[in-house]
């Protein structure tokens, strides 16, 4: 889940220009040369193509996936550990004076109470060591990815018609050696990050009809995503995938907004107090984060004390 401020207009979060018609970094011209429709809807999940901010808001949950049930009874296969409640925001940017796209977005998903969605936890305590850590949630500044080349042929992927809606599915193997490129092994299995990450996306035919024709839509298109993901303990769980086995299974689903404004009330305000920088999507590209990586960063000061020394300074007995 693999995540910044541009305050337009009169001040307010995530407010935005009027018109971005005359920006050399407005999508639109680009996006209107796509004659596919696959292209057009992935174009549109990357960001709307107005240019404007977008938001895919998460709500799920997080389990404890253990081989052969061995940690039981401190932590049983299948235990529900967090639910997790957050956004996407992102925009589509172009190259100015180029056909070239990318997706900016920043990420903010916090670990909720299990048996309370909105209840934040800013602490956990490990049943394996006995110790309470601060939760930190996933907190990415930024998540880019392109640039994309379009032209009038792109495509994206393969459509399927599933009763009234068009879905199609993203499957991403994910692999880095943080070992190696940060010098960090997390406790991870050879210092390798290894995960799986599940997409569905689907659009009403209705939806689908109304935002593939001629020019640039206006607006979010209206699209729902079920996510899964299958990753190590997080970082702030202190528990080494080298000598605690198990995992985590990710289960949620995703709808779009059209804007920052559309999220709800309690969770802005949770983002607004301590996390202000997310109510934006970043306005150029730069290097991207996950959570590893944003842990690295943030939390470890970029190599300045170890994950094993974090653990040890913040886990209270």
């Amino acid at each position: 889940m693999a995540p910044i401020v541009l305050f337009i207009g009169l001040g307010i979060p995530g407010a935005q220009a009027a018109d971005t018609a005359g920006d050399p970094t407005n999508p639109g011209p680009v996006y209107a040369t796509v004659t596919d429709k696959s292209g057009k809807l992935s174009l549109q999940t990357y960001g709307r193509p107005d240019g404007k901010d977008m938001v895919f808001r998460i709500s799920g949950s997080v389990y404890a996936n253990i081989e052969g049930n061995s940690l039981d009874p401190a932590m049983r296969h299948g235990q529900k550990l967090f639910n997790i409640e957050g956004y996407n925001i992102r925009r589509l940017y172009r190259v100015p004076d180029t056909n070239q796209l990318y997706q900016l977005s920043r990420e903010i998903v916090f670990y909720t109470d299990p048996a309370d969605p909105r209840r934040v936890l800013r602490e956990w305590k490990n049943p394996i060591d006995g110790k309470t850590y601060p939760v930190v949630p996933i907190n990415n500044d930024s998540v880019n990815f392109g640039p994309f080349t379009i032209t009038s042929a792109f495509a994206g992927p393969a459509l399927q018609q599933l009763h009234d809606e068009t879905v199609w599915t993203s499957d991403i193997g994910v692999r880095s050696d943080l070992g190696t490129a940060l010098g960090e092994k997390f406790g991870l299995t050879g210092g390798v990050y290894a995960a799986q990450e599940m997409f569905d996306f689907s659009v009403d035919d209705r939806e689908v009809v109304a935002r593939t024709g001629q020019g640039v839509p206006s607006g979010a298109m209206k699209t729902k995503i079920s996510w899964a993901r299958t990753s190590p303990w997080a970082p702030f769980m202190c528990l080494p995938e080298s000598d605690v086995r198990g995992q985590l299974t990710y289960h949620a689903r995703s709808w779009s907004l059209g804007s920052y404004a559309g999220i709800e009330p309690w969770l802005r305000a949770e983002v607004e107090a301590n996390h202000p920088l997310y109510t934006a999507a970043p306005t150029a590209p730069g290097a991207s984060e996950n959570s590893w990586t944003s842990f690295y960063n943030k939390q470890l000061g970029k190599g300045a004390t170890t994950w094993a020394g974090w653990c040890a300074a913040n886990g209270r007995a």
